[in-house]
């Protein structure tokens, strides 16, 4: 969902730097041939991510949910010259899809793709992160923050996507709307965290970034 109307976005869009013609082509084509489209981060969320990378110039950055790599990309385009994004994605069927604009953004070394279930594949991570960008299945928000939160260096960043959930979490949510629940819970949780400083931006579906203390 976005909060602001049409035009205000697409003049920010237009006053924003344009895509490059990899991530435009990628975003072009997951539109086209991929199911839930929205689920990509898109224009004005990756040049944020792309610039927050930049800033930071992370030697290692974890990413929770890959889709088909528009994330990833903008991403590792900020890392140091030996650095490495480790992406984890649990649908094997967009494997193939993200590895192909990995390699068109010629940073098929740098990204190192892992799939299958998160759970089990964040244990076994040998790097402290600079970064950790989460943008998985909402019901475990929390558990991957706690994840996270094991992996992050001091002085790191967590970041988490979709933390607005389409204006749900002002709601009171339904008995069965766990997607909702875990939001508000993680939210909530978030801001009364005494290991981290944070800031919720309502920038598209709401983001949220915890500096770890």
């Amino acid at each position: 969902m976005d909060f602001l109307p049409e035009p205000i976005l697409n003049y920010s869009r237009k006053f924003s730097s344009p895509q490059n013609k990899v991530l435009k082509e990628l975003e072009r084509e997951t539109q086209y041939k991929i199911l839930m489209p929205r689920m990509i981060s898109g224009h004005l969320m990756g040049s944020f991510l792309q610039l927050i990378s930049t800033i930071i110039k992370p030697k290692y950055i974890l990413e929770i949910g890959t889709y088909t790599g528009y994330s990833a990309i903008c991403l590792a385009s900020g890392l140091q010259e030996e650095g490495e994004l480790h992406t984890i994605e649990i649908n094997q069927e967009l494997e193939d899809f993200a590895s192909k604009y990995f390699k068109n953004a010629k940073l098929d070394n740098k990204i190192k793709m892992h799939i299958g279930n998160a759970k089990d594949i964040i244990p076994n991570l040998t790097h402290t992160f600079d970064i950790i960008f989460i943008d998985a299945d909402k019901k475990n928000y929390c558990l991957y923050y706690e994840m996270a939160l094991q992996k992050i260096k001091r002085g790191g960043y967590i970041i988490i996507d979709n933390v607005l959930w389409s204006g749900k979490v002002l709601e009171k949510a339904k008995k069965n709307d766990l997607e909702t629940k875990e939001i508000q819970k993680l939210n909530q949780k978030i801001a009364t965290d005494a290991r981290v400083e944070n800031l919720l931006i309502p920038l598209r579906d709401g983001i949220m970034i915890c500096k770890v203390l």
